[in-house]
C-alpha cells in the first residue's frame, strides 16, 4: 500500500530530500522498459550494422547502464544508491517497428531503485535515437514506464 501523500514536500510544501535513515536495508529491484520507434528501413540499417556511428545496440547498452550510476546526478531529490547490478537489453522488433529497450537496476539499502531502472531506459533510449538520427528524424521514443519493483515498504508492485 503506498502513502497518497508526496514524499519529497515537507509540511510547507517546499521540495526536500527524503530521510530514509530509519528503514531498514533491504533488496530492491525494478524494471522498466521502453520503446525507440522508427521506420522500418532505419531498424533494417541498426540490424545489419550499417549506421556510420558504430554498433548501436552496443553502445546505448552502455550509455543505459552508465546513467543509471549517475541517477542522483540527474534528479536532484534521488539518493545515490549503491547498485549491485544493471542489466540493460536492447531487442530490434520488427512489430513497432524499432527497438524495445528493458532495464533492471537492483541493489540492496533503505530506498527503492525505479529511477535508475528509468533513468537506464531513457538514457539507452536516447543513445539509440542519437546513433540513427542521421538515418532518421522522426523516430519516436515513447512508452517508458516502470513494469515491476520489489522490496520496501510498499511491497511488490507488478504493472504489467
Amino acid at each position: 500500500m503506498t502513502d497518497s501523500k508526496l514524499t519529497h514536500l515537507d509540511e510547507q510544501g517546499q521540495a526536500r530530500m527524503v530521510d530514509v535513515g530509519a528503514k531498514p536495508d533491504t533488496e530492491r529491484i525494478a524494471v522498466a522498459k521502453g520503446e525507440v520507434q522508427m521506420k522500418q528501413t532505419t531498424l533494417d540499417l541498426i540490424r545489419a550494422g550499417q549506421l556510420k556511428k558504430g554498433d548501436v545496440l552496443t553502445v546505448a547498452q552502455i550509455a543505459g547502464i552508465s546513467a543509471s550510476k549517475r541517477t542522483s546526478d540527474l534528479i536532484p531529490l534521488c539518493h545515490p544508491l549503491p547498485l549491485t547490478k544493471v542489466d540493460v537489453d536492447l531487442a530490434l522488433d520488427d512489430s513497432l517497428p524499432g527497438v524495445t529497450i528493458t532495464a533492471t537496476a537492483k541493489t540492496i539499502g533503505k530506498t527503492g531503485v525505479e529511477m535508475e531502472a528509468l533513468t537506464a531506459v531513457s538514457v539507452a533510449a536516447l543513445t539509440v535515437y542519437d546513433m540513427a538520427k542521421a538515418a532518421e528524424k522522426t523516430m519516436r521514443i515513447q512508452n517508458i514506464r516502470l513494469v515491476e519493483k520489489h522490496g520496501g515498504r510498499s511491497g511488490d508492485v507488478i504493472n504489467e
